[in-house]
């Protein structure tokens, strides 16, 4: 028998206003002749045609004319090809032709699911008995591309949601860094994401034993340009994608949470950064960090990313290694289990697998944990984002796929100091995609990446059929004593 589940009058939809301002470019043949034309036009016509662009894009942009001349900046090779001098131009035929490499980027006009809930860092000025948290999403525009957003939501004393609205603007991060990368560390992803090995070494012996994307780069340019060979370029462009899968990433202090977006930077991730499962981890000397697992996909190869944050303003990405950095559905756990790290992994596509490390991005020796056991349940188990601590064990939310492709949620409870060791596990579903959530994006699912413990229930964030996103509650101990019963 299915336990009972409250689910919440919330649901929080996509919206096709909530657009970004994205370079845009179709060839250096087309940019040189489209810069040509810009060129010719005296400036009362570039002063017409700048001063409605500025008045119609600055409401529903934040400072549009940085991200002009950004954009500007990017085609100043073009700029010169066509005759022109960047450095002479005025500001009013910068603005003109950034404008021209310029398109707008509706972020959430597909989708808006696969929620993630944590505590916020700020829980000043609360009343008794509520809770401020952060509640990452997968946004899908055009094209299928994914990207992490956020919004902000006060759970009060009786479990009431209120998901605080928007704001009126929404941006990408307004500086990416590059950062240092460890030889060892690169060269073992490099082979990890299919890059010749006797290749690999070539480029690696030129290498110091720490350096950056700007050495990295100049050394495989320079290298690539020596040869026509398409498989030869082929391996040169993977070094580059990967090596760009690092990046430190900083958002304006002046921005809400609900105006960041993580958009895909690198080429690795290009078609889209997927189910982010963020979680409070907490170190042992009582340092808090924020750290999410995900998946970038290249419209071919998938990998494995860790995000870690302290504040959401800046966030550092990195490339997850080994053989348990396999396929998707990683989940950290939120503390050191034995001194170790611990994660939940799915590496086989089908079953459950538990991993330790000494290093939070190498992950070997997967262990097989659970595999599925009833018929809701045939296809596949994986986790619902990162375990949750409780007196009895590690409460881990699962999602389950059965007939007809129909995804449902569960609940398992593994050995707090053994978590290899399952407690118990749900018999029946937790929640099954109702009559009213069926239809979306794709039909028949409900899906989470994370849930959290207030009041004395489990407050379960959920995506709607990969359209939309609800909440569902579920008395805490009822949970639990259901799970050491045996389910």
């Amino acid at each position: 028998m299915r336990l009972s589940i409250e689910r919440k009058p919330v649901k929080v939809m996509p919206d096709t206003r909530r657009v970004i301002a994205r370079f845009f470019f179709n060839g250096e043949e087309r940019a040189v002749e489209l810069i040509k034309k810009i060129l010719a036009l005296d400036k009362d016509e570039v002063f017409a045609l700048v001063s409605p662009l500025l008045q119609d894009f600055s409401k529903r942009h934040r400072n549009i004319t940085r991200k002009l001349f950004r954009h500007c900046e990017r085609v100043k090779q073009d700029i010169v090809a066509a005759g022109g001098n960047y450095d002479k131009l005025d500001d009013y035929t910068k603005l003109l032709i950034g404008s021209y490499f310029t398109h707008e980027y509706s972020i959430e006009s597909a989708a808006f699911f696969n929620p993630s809930i944590i505590p916020d860092p700020d829980q000043t000025n609360l009343e008794e008995g509520q809770l401020r948290v952060i509640i990452s999403f997968r946004a899908v525009g055009e094209g299928h591309v994914s990207s992490v957003v956020f919004r902000r939501a006060i759970i009060d004393k009786h479990n009431n949601i209120t998901v605080i609205p928007a704001g009126n603007y929404i941006d990408e991060a307004e500086k990416v860094h590059n950062i240092i990368y460890q030889k060892r560390l690169f060269l073992k992803k490099a082979e990890d994401a299919g890059i010749n090995q006797r290749f690999l070494q070539s480029v690696a012996e030129k290498l110091e034993d720490r350096f950056d994307y700007e050495q990295l780069k100049k050394l495989v340019l320079a290298s690539r340009n020596e040869t026509t060979e398409t498989a030869v370029i082929r391996q040169y462009n993977l070094i580059l994608a990967l090596s760009d899968s690092y990046r430190r990433i900083t958002f304006s202090k002046d921005t809400d949470i609900s105006d960041r977006v993580i958009f895909p930077i690198s080429d690795f991730e290009v078609k889209g950064i997927e189910d982010a499962r963020f979680v409070k981890f907490t170190d042992d000397n009582g340092k808090v960090v924020y750290y999410a697992t995900y998946t970038a996909y290249d419209g071919i190869h998938i990998m494995l990313k860790l995000l870690k944050t302290a504040d959401f303003y800046e966030f550092k990405t990195s490339p997850l290694n080994g053989a348990g950095a396999k396929n998707k559905n990683l989940a950290l756990f939120p503390r050191k289990i034995n001194g170790k790290y611990a994660m939940l992994s799915r590496i086989d596509g089908w079953n459950n697998y538990l991993m330790y490390s000494d290093n939070i991005n190498e992950w070997e020796n997967p262990i097989k944990i659970q595999g599925p056991e009833y018929p809701w349940e045939f296809v596949q188990i994986g986790n619902c984002g990162s375990p949750i601590e409780t007196e009895y064990g590690w409460l881990v939310i699962t999602h389950a796929v059965g007939y007809m492709r129909k995804y449902s949620i569960g609940a398992s409870l593994l050995d707090i100091d053994n978590p290899e060791k399952e407690i118990g596990r749900l018999k029946d579903p937790l929640i099954v995609p109702n009559p009213d959530e069926r239809e979306g994006y794709v039909p028949n699912v409900v899906y989470s990446c994370g849930s959290i413990i207030h009041n004395g229930e489990l407050i379960i964030p959920y995506g709607l059929s990969d359209h939309s996103s609800s909440f569902a509650t579920v008395n805490l101990r009822t949970l639990l004593d259901r799970l050491r019963s045996g389910g």
